[in-house]
């Protein structure tokens, strides 16, 4: 794949990180964020982060003051384990989030490793963190515009590295070829072309407008469609003249002019996209639904079969979904002393003793992240890693039909 695994896993880290940081609100201007770019100094923001806090003082509501105070001498506590911000920058996010009822909870975020480095300095309080920065870091820079079409449909949209995006599905008005009452047949045929000509002009103009804003980032514009309806529209150049000089050579062959048409545009196409990542997460997880099917398969799936096999040193490849949000925590029972670990989702209640049966005793003692600890022990082996996204119906079929987690493996193990 384009970028090695690291890269692939901050990322994904940013963006399970963002997924929790967009849902987070508070009562009032409570929420801080800090955002330290790598030419800035961590004790000019520890400076900054203290008068800050003494200007707090003066806030009027005492449930405001004291938790923006709290917020700020916590963020000051986060940055004393850095002596500097690093290649890429630091960012704190704290302060009093609400839970519910009337109730908030403290959290402290800290992203200090992000796949870019950020920009510009930034100190905000607010209702809401500020995450702009954050979120341009997810943008692939890297697109390809997509355009099926034939005389009854069309529909267009973007590729970028992960994802195919499909962004409006049109339907003409055109008319069949059987005569209408009363019609002459040149006249019958000059309005078919006609309505023709509007409908090849919406469908591009719409296109066109969708992709104008970001053309500078699109690589090429890829056209395919059932006949011959496709070369027609570009030959004549229905396109904005800026979309025109994008459009490749090559056009493609594909079964329909709808979304589904789009999506056989990014397969019939994948030599041409080189930029885009999809083909090989396809390819991948072609090689393992294949090898699966095998009465002796050097492909395995599921957590615990993924642990055994990463374990004896089977795995040649993890595939990991995207979309998979586990996390292995440690657990502790005050009543029996039992200690005990379980892989749990972001949400799912922790579970009563695994020995004595009580949830009332039993607490937290730490948490990782499963795909973390998966990806640890795949380099303990020299195992590859891949991420897959759930834009393709193989990917997808990773996460929903096989729990997130599958490997491709140098040997069958029983």
């Amino acid at each position: 794949m384009a970028e090695d695994v690291e890269q692939q896993a901050r990322r994904l880290r940013l963006k399970m990180a963002l997924e929790d940081l967009q849902e987070m609100k508070g009562f009032g201007t409570e929420l801080v964020t800090v955002i330290i770019p790598p030419d800035r100094q961590v004790h000019d923001a520890r400076s900054l982060l203290q008068n800050e806090h003494g200007q707090a003082a003066n806030i009027k509501s005492k449930s405001t003051r004291k938790n923006v105070q709290g917020a700020i001498e916590s963020a000051i506590s986060s940055l004393g384990r850095f002596k500097d911000a690093g290649e890429r920058g630091i960012a704190l996010f704290v302060g009093a989030v609400i839970v519910g009822n009337n109730k908030t909870r403290m959290v402290n975020v800290v992203v200090d490793d992000p796949p870019e480095p950020f920009q510009s300095f930034r100190y905000r309080c607010d209702s809401v963190f500020e995450l702009t920065q954050l979120q341009e870091m997810l943008i692939d820079r890297n697109s390809y515009g997509l355009f099926v079409i034939d005389r009854s449909e069309a529909a267009y949209g973007i590729a970028t590295g992960k994802r195919i995006h499909v962004q409006e599905h049109l339907v003409s008005n055109i008319m069949g070829k059987h005569r209408q009452g009363g019609q002459s047949a040149q006249r019958f045929e000059r309005l078919i072309e006609e309505a023709a000509h509007k409908f090849f002009k919406r469908a591009t103009e719409h296109a066109s407008d969708y992709w104008l804003p970001n053309i500078q980032d699109i690589q090429a514009i890829i056209i395919g469609g059932p006949g011959a309806t496709k070369d027609y529209v570009v030959k004549n150049e229905y396109f904005h003249h800026e979309v025109q000089k994008k459009i490749a050579g090559t056009h493609f062959d594909v079964g329909y002019s709808n979304e589904s048409g789009v999506r056989e545009l990014v397969e019939n196409a994948g030599a041409l996209m080189g930029e885009i990542e999809l083909d090989s997460e396809r390819q991948l997880m072609n090689s393992f639904l294949k090898e699966v099917m095998q009465t002796y398969p050097k492909a395995t799936y599921g957590e615990k079969m993924i642990r055994q096999a990463l374990d004896q040193g089977a795995v040649s490849n993890l595939l990991v979904s995207e979309s998979l949000r586990k996390r292995m925590v440690d657990l502790h029972c005050s009543i029996c002393g039992a200690d005990w670990t379980v892989s749990l989702g972001r949400v799912q209640a922790i579970p009563p003793c695994s020995k004595c049966n009580t949830d009332e005793a039993t607490k937290e003692v730490a948490e990782r992240d499963l795909i973390d600890e998966l990806s640890e022990m795949a380099m303990r082996s020299s195992a590859a890693v891949s991420f897959i996204s759930t834009d393709t119906e193989e990917g997808l079929q990773l996460y929903q039909g096989f729990g997130g987690l599958a490997a491709i493996l140098r040997y069958p193990i029983s």
